[in-house]
């Protein structure tokens, strides 16, 4: 089937997850209520009233959280894509160079030693300022070995991303004993921070992303033709590379910033729109998104749901499943 048709049918299926995942959870609420608070708060349909509890929970909690779901799950998808096309890796994702982890130090680092400073803002700004900074290593180290191929980033990434990792581990030893039940969810990714005014980090990063993914969607598609061939086709390699890799780290900041570490779904979404959009990068990048935020979506609702009223950690969900992905990947291979 041509991609036109698994993009309709894709956010079609998504508009009606993103309905389930507001209705769904420790208190199921009908989908006519939802679609009822929703109109009556965000387009004044319905007699204006106070805000009932369930509205309340409609409009302040699961909204926020199922858009934040949206962000995120279409935002690492299209990183997935560009980090891949780059690198020239079927495997690379944003924990394998360091993007995740640098991320997850920040916000361990206030978890467990500075404490929130600076209100409900610290967490976010310390997870962004960890997960760019470990872009600075990275791109310094590749730098600095004088060959900036998509092997030596590879290598430079997994040694930044383990070096956080063990940062993060010392701060858990040595910090608030009492912060380790907090550090463990946080590490293992959640959408409990999703409120409205911490949204736009994450729709910031998903714009961001998208908009330079699709600008420049023919030097990706040159790259598929071998690095020589696209120099020859007038693209700076090393340039783009570079410019990639940042770009994704600010998406990826700006997501773990709010949800913790969510593992895999920048592996899987690729592998997944290829095999519907083909390897051209102008529909894969949408075809991605929208997968990326179904896998998001659903994830979610299987972490509220699986344990209720218990909440699971969003990435034991997609960890899990990423396992069994790569398995059968590497069947196939």
């Amino acid at each position: 089937m041509r991609p036109t048709f698994w993009i309709i049918f894709g956010l079609t299926i998504l508009i009606l997850l993103t309905v389930l995942a507001i209705s769904v959870g420790s208190i199921s609420i009908p989908l006519n209520v939802v679609m009822g608070a929703i109109g009556e708060r965000f387009f004044g349909l319905g007699a204006a009233s106070e805000p009932q509890p369930l509205s309340k929970i409609i409009v302040d909690l699961r909204l926020p959280r199922a858009l934040l779901a949206l962000s995120v799950g279409a935002g690492l998808g299209v990183v997935g894509c560009l980090l891949q096309t780059v690198t020239r890796n079927d495997v690379a994702d944003p924990f394998l160079f360091g993007l995740s982890s640098g991320a997850a130090a920040g916000a361990v680092l206030v978890i467990t030693i500075t404490g929130d400073v600076l209100g409900v803002w610290t967490l976010p700004i310390a997870a962004f300022i960890g997960g760019i900074l470990a872009s600075i290593i990275v791109l310094v180290l590749v730098s600095r070995l004088g060959n900036e191929g998509p092997a030596r980033l590879v290598l430079a990434g997994l040694a930044v991303s383990f070096l956080f990792m063990a940062i993060t581990n010392y701060m858990v030893f040595a910090g608030d004993q009492r912060a380790a039940h907090s550090v463990l969810f946080w590490t293992l990714g959640g959408l409990g921070l999703a409120r409205w005014e911490l949204l736009p980090i994450a729709l910031v990063g998903f714009i961001t992303v998208l908009m330079f993914a699709m600008s420049q969607h023919r030097k990706f598609d040159a790259l598929l033709a071998g690095e020589d061939t696209a120099k020859t086709l007038g693209v700076n390699v090393n340039v783009l590379r570079r410019v990639t890799f940042l770009i994704c780290a600010f998406a990826t900041a700006a997501f773990v910033s709010i949800t913790g570490v969510i593992g895999f779904v920048g592996l899987m979404v690729p592998h997944l729109a290829r095999g519907l959009a083909g390897p051209v990068h102008g529909r894969l990048f949408v075809l991605a998104s929208i997968i990326g935020a179904m896998l998001l979506v659903l994830s979610d609702i299987a972490a509220r749901t699986l344990l209720m009223p218990q909440e699971l950690p969003i990435g034991i969900i997609t960890t899990s499943l990423g396992a069994l992905f790569v398995l059968i990947l590497l069947k196939r291979l």
